[in-house]
C-alpha cells in the first residue's frame, strides 16, 4: 500500500489515511525515507522537518481515531520554498547571509493554513538565492537537478518545488512567483502550478523579493490536488495588507465543468515567437484539444516585460541595499550583480515603468471583456543543461538565466493569475502551456486545466527517468 501511494495524488493518499487503510505515520516515514534515498542526486531539500512530521502525522491519526475530520488534506506530505517561514528553521531564501538569522518563530500563513487542513510539512526546499533567478543553480546549496533528465536544471527560482513534486518526493510543494518563479519550474519539470491573482493568498511569514509582484501558490500533480490546496490557503490575512477580503471561492467544485461556456484564445504575435518550435507545438495541442480558434493580441507585451525587469531591479535592490553596501561577497555573483544594477537604476525610469504599469493593466482589463483564457508558451524552450549559459531563440543567441522568463513576465506584471499546464509531446522534455485569465478568475483556469487533464492533453506522471529514487 505505501508503495502505491508514493506515487499517488494528494487526495488519493488523504483519502487512503481517513479510511484508515494507511497511517498518516506509515505515509510520513515512507515520504522521509524517499527522500532521504533520492534527495543526495536531485538536491530540492535545503532542510528536512522529520521529528515535526511523524508527530503532526501522529496527531492526525490520533484525530481519526476519535471520529474527527482531520482535513481534507490529512496525511499529505508537503514541502515549501525556504523562502516560507517554518517554525524553529532559519528562513534562509537561498542565501547565505540569512543562514545565521534567527530562527521563524512561527510558520508562514499558508504553511499553517495547508496544516490546519491535515497536511504534513517535510521541510524546506532550495531555490535560487533571493527568489532571482529562473534555474536553482544556487552558488550556497548547489543546483538542484531536473528528476527527467539529471543533466538539466529544474527552472526556478522554486526549482526544489518543482523537483520534489515531479520525482514523487512529496505530493504538494509551496513556491513564489514574481516574474514566472512557479511557473517556469512547473513547465521544465512537467507539472501543474498555480500562480494566483496578486493579493489572493497572503505572504503573511515569507522572505519577499518584490513586494508589489510576489505571489504564493501551490505546485501539484494533478489539478484536483491544485485546486485542493488552494483552496485550504484561501482567507484574508493581517499580515499581509495586499491580501483581500473577498469571499472564499472554493474551486474544488467547480472542476467538474470542464471548459464549457469558456471564451478561449491564443496569444499571438510576441508570444507566437521567439521560442523553440515544440514550444508552440505545445500550445497548438492544448488549442486543438479545446477546440480553439481564435487569436488575440497582448498589447506591448515586450514592453512590459522590460518595464517589469526595471521595477523587479529596483525594489529588489533597494530591499537588499544595506547588505550590498557591508556583506556584498556574501552574495551569489550571479545575483550580486542585478541587484546592485537595480540599486542603481534612475527614478525617472522606474516611475515611468510603473505609469506604463497602470495603462497595460487597463488594456488587459478591456482584452478579457471578450475572452475569459488565453493560452502562451510557458517557456521559450524546455529545461537547458545545467550551466548553459546561453540559448538560441529566433536564430540570434541571447543570455539563457534572464530570457527563460521571456513568456512569463509580461503576465504578472499585472498580476494575473496563470496556471502552467505540463504536456509532454513524444521523445522531449516537458514544456508547460500557460492558461491566463482575469484577476480572481482562478476557478475558470482549474476548469480548463481539469479538462485537459482529463482529455490526456495535460499530465504530471512522477518523473520515470529519474534513478537516484527507490522503485
Amino acid at each position: 500500500m505505501i508503495e502505491d501511494l508514493t506515487q499517488a495524488g494528494a487526495l488519493a493518499i488523504a483519502s487512503a489515511v481517513k479510511a484508515r487503510q494507511v497511517s498518516a505515520v506509515e505515509v510520513a516515514r515512507a515520504a522521509l525515507q524517499r527522500i532521504e534515498a533520492a534527495d543526495p542526486v536531485l538536491n530540492a531539500f535545503t532542510a528536512l522537518t522529520s521529528s515535526r512530521a511523524l508527530a503532526v502525522a501522529e496527531e492526525v491519526d490520533c484525530a481519526i481515531a476519535r471520529g474527527e475530520d482531520p482535513g481534507p488534506l490529512a496525511g499529505v506530505p508537503f514541502g515549501v520554498k525556504n523562502l516560507f517561514d517554518i517554525q524553529g528553521i532559519a528562513t534562509l531564501a537561498g542565501s547565505k547571509i540569512r543562514a545565521g538569522a534567527a530562527v521563524a518563530e512561527r510558520d508562514a500563513t499558508v504553511v499553517r493554513s495547508l496544516s490546519r487542513a491535515g497536511a504534513v510539512l517535510v521541510g524546506a526546499l532550495n531555490m535560487d538565492e533571493f527568489a532571482y533567478g529562473f534555474t536553482t543553480e544556487n552558488t550556497h546549496y548547489g543546483v538542484t537537478r531536473n528528476p527527467h533528465d539529471l543533466s538539466r536544471v529544474a527552472g526556478g527560482s522554486s526549482g526544489g518545488s518543482g523537483a520534489a513534486v515531479a520525482a514523487g518526493l512529496v505530493q504538494l510543494a509551496l513556491g513564489s512567483d514574481t516574474n514566472g518563479s512557479i511557473r517556469v519550474p512547473a513547465a521544465f519539470c512537467g507539472i501543474f502550478g498555480l500562480k494566483p491573482t496578486y493579493g489572493r493568498l497572503s505572504r503573511g511569514g515569507t522572505f519577499q523579493f518584490v513586494e508589489s509582484l510576489d505571489c504564493v501558490g501551490p505546485l501539484a500533480r494533478s489539478v484536483e490536488d491544485l485546486a485542493a490546496a488552494f483552496d485550504a490557503m484561501q482567507g484574508p490575512d493581517p499580515l499581509d495588507p495586499v491580501c483581500t477580503k473577498r469571499p472564499v471561492e472554493f474551486c474544488a467544485s467547480e472542476l467538474v465543468k470542464g471548459a464549457d461556456g469558456l471564451r478561449i484564445a491564443v496569444a499571438g504575435d510576441y508570444f507566437a515567437r521567439q521560442g523553440d518550435p515544440e514550444v508552440f507545438e505545445a500550445v497548438a495541442r492544448v488549442a486543438r484539444a479545446l477546440s480553439v480558434v481564435e487569436t488575440v493580441t497582448i498589447p506591448e507585451a515586450g514592453r512590459a516585460r522590460a518595464a517589469a525587469y526595471v521595477i523587479t531591479g529596483s525594489e529588489g535592490g533597494s530591499h537588499h541595499l544595506q547588505d550590498l553596501r557591508t556583506r556584498a561577497a556574501d552574495f551569489d555573483p550571479a545575483t550580486r550583480s542585478r541587484f546592485l544594477a537595480g540599486a542603481l537604476l534612475p527614478a525617472a525610469w522606474v516611475n515611468f515603468a510603473q505609469r506604463f504599469r497602470s495603462w497595460y493593466r487597463q488594456q488587459l482589463r478591456e482584452l478579457f471583456k471578450k475572452v475569459d483564457v488565453i493560452l502562451a508558451p510557458s517557456t521559450p524552450c524546455a529545461a537547458i543543461q545545467i550551466e548553459q549559459r546561453t540559448i538560441v531563440l529566433d536564430g540570434k543567441e541571447m543570455l539563457s538565466r534572464p530570457n527563460i522568463g521571456i513568456f512569463t513576465q509580461p503576465i504578472s506584471f499585472v498580476g494575473l493569475p496563470v496556471i502552467s499546464a505540463p504536456v509532454h509531446l513524444p521523445g522531449k522534455m516537458p514544456l508547460g502551456v500557460q492558461l491566463i485569465a482575469a484577476p480572481y478568475k482562478e476557478a475558470q483556469l482549474l476548469r480548463v486545466a481539469y479538462q485537459l487533464e482529463q482529455d490526456g492533453v495535460a499530465a504530471a506522471p512522477v518523473a520515470t527517468q529519474f534513478q537516484g529514487a527507490p522503485a
